[in-house]
């Protein structure tokens, strides 16, 4: 099969991880076991999970005119992400993170991203649009996610939001515009409080996509599509190092099988192995799987 072309568009980043034993309980000195500095960001993660599994992938974005820009581009021109378009703008400030992680996997993350960096698209080349089999894109450049969600829906090409925290004002004009829309949690609970997640998915429906999902971590994922069907899957069993950017490969590896050609219950479970695979290495991108390794535990977890 030659391979989709996909485009994403969205959060690239500078992410510095702390591995520490546990949390302190107050503010106190921890050594770190380990530490390393990786590229990181919503899309630009999700475009190397895609990457890896086969899809050309373009990312749209924008950062600095930094050290911290070179080393995000560079990692992902390592990764054959094409990065013609991540804009460097003068005078602005690549958005960092300071990410530590205990010995369950989980994390606490602190990001700055810079404010003032310009939020203008008309230097996006939105005739690009055309040639791509799936667009994805998260909630950090909602002036972008809007246009090409826009020009992707008059060429009926599939578009997927990640729709994680922030931007909250924003999605109920973003659902309008999406095909499939994957929550985390946390996003999904802020946007419909008064509900258990199954009727928030119903709610995100109800605002015009025809998919809507929830990713749980441990707990699995649960999904709705607006002709009825509904499903659970549990997620895969794995020895957690690091959770950072499981559901940015989760969003990756979805948008990949979705234009592929995969059903959306398929489109979940691979993506689901991709997001446990993910958290068997510290950092976003280590524990990322290429699709024979993705093949290989697959099919030591046929359930």
């Amino acid at each position: 099969m030659p391979a989709k072309r996909l485009i994403i568009v969205g959060h690239a980043a500078l992410d510095r991880i702390y591995r520490v034993e546990a949390f302190p309980p107050e503010p106190t000195k921890v050594r770190a076991l380990e530490s390393i500095e990786v590229g990181g960001g919503m899309a630009a993660n999700a475009a190397v999970a895609a990457s890896r599994l086969g899809a050309r992938v373009e990312l749209w974005s924008r950062v600095g005119d930094d050290n911290a820009a070179a080393i995000v581009k560079a990692g992902l021109k390592a990764e054959r992400v094409d990065v013609r378009y991540v804009e460097s703008f003068e005078d602005s400030r690549t958005s960092t993170s300071a990410i530590i992680v205990d010995g369950n996997g989980e994390r606490l993350v602190v990001g700055m991203r810079d404010t003032t960096i310009p939020t203008g698209t008309s230097w996006l080349p939105l005739e690009r649009i055309a040639k791509a089999d799936a667009i994805l894109a998260d909630l950090r450049w909602i002036e972008a996610t809007r246009s090409v969600f826009g020009q992707a829906r008059k060429l009926g090409i599939p578009t997927i939001l990640d729709a994680d925290l922030g931007a909250r004002e924003a999605l109920p004009e973003l659902l309008e515009l999406a095909d499939y829309a994957i929550f985390s949690a946390p996003a999904l609970r802020e946007l419909y409080r008064d509900a258990d997640d199954d009727d928030r998915l119903a709610l995100a429906l109800a605002r015009g996509p025809r998919y809507a999902g929830v990713t749980l971590g441990k707990e699995g994922y649960l999904w709705r599509e607006a002709g009825g069907a509904s499903g659970r899957m549990p997620a895969f069993p794995v020895d957690a190092v690091d959770t950072t950017g499981a559901g940015d490969a989760f969003h990756g590896a979805f948008a990949t099988f979705l234009a592929e050609g995969f059903t959306s219950a398929e489109c979940a479970r691979r993506a689901s192995a991709v997001a446990a695979m993910k958290c068997s290495r510290l950092g976003s991108r280590a524990g990322l799987p290429t699709r024979a390794d993705l093949d290989a535990f697959l099919a030591r977890h046929p359930g």
